[in-house]
């Protein structure tokens, strides 16, 4: 079998760079980017994704879909890391664990779309827990997460880094219009029937993410107990290389959630809280491992070894 030919298209973000980074060194793919000069040339980005066996695109929401359209020969793969095909029904979402059958629809793909930071802590904590029929699908869902401000992408770097960097906001809650772009894609892969309510934030921090979901155990099944919503998530990623769940002995020891404790690695950490009647539900991750670069080579990983 020949080496894969791998195209990044968009090499200079913040997922970009860290996608590069992971890949360049490796001798199983021959990486390809596009010099500076014509990487905003539309003839030679059509050339080299059509060259590819497969193309991860690190574009802006309407630069991939343009990529994407661009795309002539049949044999092409694609890896979107933007939000642009996420609930696409003729893409698959690229969350290996999500479901029994997710690693080999990803393997098998020729279109995958590469799952939001924030989406892979609340899927990952709600999926198995509403397949099983513990917690309703219409449960009145609400999501509250704070991330490192290169979820903003090089905006957010040079805000934080740059010469005005002393004037950064610390901590900011937005999406106060209550329509994050990441709700849809939330809703259809958790299973929820109904809309949730998703708070996002950044804090002054580069990278990492603390989300949480609380639940109020009267609202669900009879019977559910935070051991049993517990023992369900440990079920479900039982044997999974990158995502753990914690016990909840070593849990309820805990005096607070640091967002980085998993920076530079690429596994999703799930946490159950419970006490008098309230349960937390809680998710720690680097939002650029797990939740966006980490995601993305495990996914062509998937797809070179489907070859």
């Amino acid at each position: 079998m020949s080496i894969p030919v791998v195209f990044i298209d968009g090499d200079q973000g913040t997922t970009g760079l860290q996608i590069h980074q992971r890949l360049q060194g490796r001798t199983d793919l021959k990486l390809v980017t596009l010099p500076a000069d014509q990487r905003k040339n539309a003839a030679s980005r059509a050339a080299a994704i059509n060259a590819c066996d497969i193309a991860i695109l690190c574009l802006p929401d309407d630069a991939a879909r343009a990529a994407a359209a661009s795309i002539e020969h049949p044999a092409v793969r694609v890896i979107d890391a933007s939000s642009a095909h996420r609930t696409d029904p003729d893409w698959v979402y690229g969350f290996a664990q999500m479901s029994t059958d997710q690693h080999a629809a990803i393997a098998n793909a020729r279109r995958v779309s590469n799952p939001g930071c924030y989406p892979t802590g609340a899927i990952g904590l709600l999926r198995p827990l509403l397949d099983a029929g513990l917690v309703p699908r219409d449960y009145p869902i609400s999501i509250n997460a704070v991330s490192g401000y290169s979820g903003k992408g090089r905006a957010g770097v040079d805000e934080f880094e740059g010469p005005d960097a002393g004037q950064a906001t610390p901590f900011q809650v937005y999406g106060l219009g209550l329509a994050h772009k990441h709700i849809p894609e939330i809703q259809q892969y958790s299973g929820l029937s109904e809309r949730p309510m998703f708070i996002p934030a950044y804090g002054s921090f580069r990278q990492g993410i603390v989300l949480t979901i609380p639940l109020q155990v009267r609202l669900l099944a009879d019977g559910v107990t935070g051991a049993k919503l517990h023992a369900c998530l440990e079920q479900h990623y039982a044997g999974s290389g990158f995502v753990e769940v914690v016990a909840m002995e070593e849990s309820k020891a805990l005096g607070g959630l640091d967002p980085r404790q998993l920076n530079g690695t690429d596994k999703l950490r799930l946490m159950v809280f419970e006490n008098a009647g309230h349960v937390l539900l809680a998710a720690v991750f680097d939002n650029l491992g797990k939740g966006a670069a980490g995601a993305a080579v495990q996914n062509l990983d998937l797809m070179i070894a489907g070859i």
